[in-house]
């Protein structure tokens, strides 16, 4: 231990003062990577243009809070996002020309979606369509375009007030990676940068799976398929060079952060291949490395887990990390028509968690999408949309959610073309043939159809993102839930000390009349209730119950200020 901890600490000096012209590659001369920064032809970061949104560097966000929770992030395929070059798969390029639907960068236009953040999935060297199998953690993948037109995204992106967070894929490589192909030799000294075992040692995974695969030289250990072979972090070398490729990117890149995948599986302790304590000290060690590097960089983490055991994930080990739960019952509210499935959990996460500090989304990348699992109901998925950008947290949208995209796995149709227009099967994502055929339901359902409808759900999308940019109450602001007398309503205060805004939200697929319900406030003095969104408040709470509307319509939502009286 005594000595991986010095190798630790002496890697960090190493990389801290490691000149700002040199990068580190993984192949260097077709050759296996090594943890040494080498000279390379990697262009220089040009000065990014001057922001015209946010010129704050978003250090610190409202309040005092971090600047991520000012933020509604928007999760992008690449591969499926924009096409610029007709070969049929999207390429960064194509993220940057479609910058100004996500956000145009003027504060007072409310006509792009409004988002302030982006999640990219990997976009590293890979021989997969989805990049989770990394071959060069240093070189943006071909098929996308190169790390300068990286360099030019994030300057478009910061010059519009975007934050770009990056996938790193810290658990597994490829079986195509370097070092992975030269530890299959016995006497490599990258055999122990991977897990290895002469004789099957016979358990499975986690979920059951096989989690040791067959090899002429032996058996190694991959939690996830016999492509995907877990690093060995028992092993300091291999901390090494992952440090270096999160140095890398945050240092000549410029990203603002990592989604760090799988954080469960990092280290396994014999059969304990999940939330192990070796995992929870190696992240703790990976923690105070980015830090060092870049104090104000963000971790999203993945663990797929009870809401106890992601706690333990955050504050020292990742910044802030997704909460599936919550997402689940988010859906099951929608579904159910019944607002008690997700305030109860939303309760639990929220008195569990400090203030603010996790990720929210309704599905992602994994996930068959919403759409489609709530039966194609547009309804259940305004509900769903609503819930997210009005609760607390760091809101994650799926790109395509915005307009409904449909998708059921396998995981290539949840991971479809983007579709922008309804005119033909292209679907205004490449001038080419896309790599995967766009769902059936485009001639419905697309960017070009909603965008200027006024009740469409891409307009929702877009009104209570920007509605949420717009107040910090929504941002940043305590959640009190409120009884409402009614199981189809979930109704909530979010106060900071200069803002207090009241949501009501019908779940349910039927009308809730005044008769059958009554908010129960609680309110410091009198105030004045004004209309954000939705319906126009028939008058201001009183001392009693508020019964702001004579009917709140079906599966709808209604935002109040409440601003004290003068």
């Amino acid at each position: 231990m005594q000595k991986r901890l010095f190798l630790i600490f002496f890697s960090i000096i190493f990389l801290l003062i490691a000149c700002d012209d040199t990068a580190p590659t993984a192949t260097p001369d077709g050759g296996v990577a090594t943890a040494v920064a080498t000279e390379t032809n990697e262009p220089e970061p040009t000065n990014p243009p001057s922001p015209t949104a946010t010129p704050d560097p978003f250090e610190t966000g409202t309040n005092g809070f971090p600047w991520w929770n000012d933020l509604v992030f928007y999760e992008i395929f690449v591969r499926s996002f924009y096409d610029t070059d007709g070969d049929g798969i999207g390429d960064l390029n194509g993220v940057i020309e479609k910058l100004d639907y996500l956000n145009d960068g003027d504060p007072t236009t409310t006509d792009d979606l409004g988002v302030t953040g982006i999640w990219l999935m990997p976009i590293t060297v890979s021989p997969s369509y989805h990049g989770y199998d990394v071959t060069d953690y240093f070189q943006v993948d071909p098929e996308y375009g190169t790390n300068e037109d990286f360099l030019r995204l994030m300057d478009e992106a910061h010059a519009r007030g975007i934050r770009v967070i990056v996938d790193l894929v810290l658990n597994h490589t490829s079986t195509q990676h370097p070092w992975f192909i030269e530890s299959q030799n016995p006497d490599s000294e990258f055999r122990d940068w991977y897990i290895w075992a002469e004789e099957n040692p016979g358990y499975r995974g986690p979920d059951g799976q096989v989690v040791w695969h067959n090899n002429p030289s032996g058996y190694y250990y991959g939690v996830f398929w016999s492509g995907m072979p877990d690093l060995n972090y028992e092993n300091p070398n291999v901390t090494f060079a992952m440090f270096d490729a999160a140095r890398f990117w945050l240092e000549d890149m410029n990203v603002d952060g990592f989604r760090l995948d799988a954080i469960k599986h990092m280290i396994e302790e014999g059969q304990g291949q999940q939330n192990t304590p070796s995992t929870h000290e190696w992240l703790q060690e990976f923690y105070r490395f980015y830090k060092a590097v870049e104090p104000n960089a963000l971790t999203v983490g993945e663990a797929w887990t009870g809401t106890q055991q992601v706690v333990d994930y955050t504050g020292d080990e990742v910044d802030i990390a997704f909460q599936f739960f919550l997402a689940e019952d988010i859906l099951n509210s929608a579904n159910a028509g019944l607002a008690s499935i997700y305030a109860d959990t939303l309760r639990e996460v929220y008195d569990s968690f400090p203030a603010n500090q996790y990720a929210t989304f309704i599905t992602n990348h994994d996930q068959n999408r919403i759409m489609s699992q709530l039966d194609e109901d547009e309804g259940k998925v305004r509900v769903a949309a609503a819930i997210l950008l009005t609760t607390p947290g760091v809101p994650f949208i799926y790109y395509g959610e915005e307009i409904g995209m449909t998708g059921i796995k396998p995981d290539e149709d949840i991971r479809l073309p983007m579709q922008w227009d309804s005119n033909s099967p292209n679907v205004g994502f490449t001038e080419g043939t896309p790599w995967r055929p766009a769902a059936a339901d485009f001639p419905e359902r697309s960017v070009a159809r909603q965008i200027d409808d006024p009740d469409s759900l891409l307009s929702l999308y877009r009104d209570l993102t920007h509605l949420r940019n717009e107040h910090e109450a929504l941002r940043v602001g305590n959640w009190t839930l409120v009884e409402a007398g009614s199981p189809r309503l979930l109704t909530f205060l979010r106060q900071t000390e200069n803002e207090t805004v009241l949501v009501v939200i019908n779940v349910n697929r039927n009308p809730v009349q005044a008769d059958d319900y009554n908010l129960d406030l609680a309110l410091d003095g009198e105030v004045t209730a004004v209309s954000l969104y939705g319906l126009e408040p028939n008058g201001n709470p009183t001392s009693g119950g508020y019964v702001p509307f004579d009917e709140i319509p079906p599966q709808s939502v209604h935002i109040l200020q409440l601003a004290p009286k003068g």
